[in-house]
């Protein structure tokens, strides 16, 4: 059986505009939660939180518990090496920076076909491979966004590889990022399999109020969140699934039924096919919020926090003054508007989903600043 992971993508801030605020307290309370639950695998990774988040788990875990009370992961940022010897500074650099002698899990991170004649340049897989037979790394893998074709390439060239990080959640199965062939792949070669992006970066927690009254009458009082996890953990070849919680409230909510864990019966799974229908009749933009568009934009546009004002835009048409709109406003003073754009295409490099982020800020720039 599948079981929750801490993913430290979205961490409580104390400043929602500063990514590197994290709220360190309530980060400790929510790991002493999360330890108390008797789960113990937390997911880091170098560029999380503008580069704080190795840091932040540091302060609220490691320094806190000892070595055989968690397991946790990390990646290295091949989107930012170039040379053997930078990725050799960086693994040294993040040991450090998390305070442990050893990663339990380490993965090269974002594998697609942009980055992978680079990790080849860089000798990445002979990295790991060297890291773990020193005792710095237990299990060698990788996280990936891109095609099954390439998948199949990644895994029958690396054999070595001992899990795959995939992103899969009831949403994305049968779309462009392929969840399912991806999942199917994974499994032709026997490799296990750890989830992100389970809930779509929050997509599947605050869903449209049509879907969310379908599952409020099967199961009264259970979040969206829970239906998007537990579909997730009941799939065949999944060893953990990672929940980005941001909050106190929503790991209550994630441990009120993972730790007793129950998957969707055959009822529940036709639910989950018809809020699909629902929601992807809603969301204007697929984003998932991961921000790694943002890193190397000229103009400093906020580009995911302005596609999630667009999604709830559109998902709720406003009548008259609108709630994302004022915040639109709020939030892009001392940033680049959507209209800034430069049309570089450094963001569209950089984005898992593949999204077309060029145009759509056209269509954002359209809806807020007329």
């Amino acid at each position: 059986m599948s079981e929750l992971g801490f993913g430290l993508m979205r961490l409580p801030l104390k400043d929602p505009a500063d990514q590197s605020s994290v709220d360190i307290p309530q980060l400790k309370e929510m790991v002493d939660m999360f330890l108390d639950a008797g789960l113990d695998y937390f997911d880091t990774a170098y560029m999380y939180h503008n580069n704080v988040s190795e840091k932040a788990i540091k302060e609220a875990l490691v320094d806190r518990y000892p070595r055989d009370r968690y397991r946790i992961a990390t990646k290295l940022p091949i989107m930012m090496i170039d040379s053997p010897e930078k990725a050799e500074s960086v693994f040294e650099e993040q040991l450090a920076k998390v305070g442990v002698d050893y990663f339990d899990n380490y993965l090269i991170h974002n594998i697609c076909g942009e980055f992978y004649s680079n990790m080849e340049k860089c000798k990445a897989f002979d990295l790991l491979k060297r890291k773990k037979a020193e005792g710095k790394i237990k299990r060698i893998g990788f996280s990936f966004h891109d095609s099954p074709e390439l998948l199949e390439k990644v895994l029958s060239e690396h054999p070595e590889m001992e899990f795959v990080q995939l992103q899969i959640n009831y949403l994305d199965m049968d779309g462009p990022i392929a969840s399912r062939r991806n999942l199917e792949v994974a499994r032709a070669h026997g490799v296990p399999v750890i989830v992100m992006e389970p809930v779509k970066g929050g997509i599947l927690a605050n869903v449209p109020d049509e879907a969310k009254a379908l599952f409020e009458a099967r199961n009264p009082g259970m979040s969206p969140a829970s239906w998007a996890l537990r579909y997730v953990m009941g799939l065949d070849g999944i060893e953990t699934v990672l929940s980005g919680m941001s909050s106190v409230e929503q790991m209550r909510d994630n441990l009120s039924f993972c730790v007793d864990f129950k998957p969707l019966d055959e009822e529940e799974l036709s639910i989950v096919d018809k809020a699909a229908e629902i929601i992807n009749s809603k969301v204007a933009i697929s984003c998932t919020g991961c921000r790694y568009c943002m890193k190397d934009c000229p103009q400093d546009i906020l580009i995911a926090d302005y596609f999630a004002l667009y999604n709830s835009e559109k998902a709720n048409p406003p009548k008259g003054w609108s709630v994302p709109r004022m915040y639109y406003g709020n939030r892009s003073k001392g940033h680049g508007l959507a209209s800034d754009c430069l049309e570089c295409g450094n963001c569209e490099m950089n984005c898992p989903q593949g999204l077309p982020i060029i145009e759509l800020l056209k269509d954002v720039a359209k809806t807020f600043e007329n």
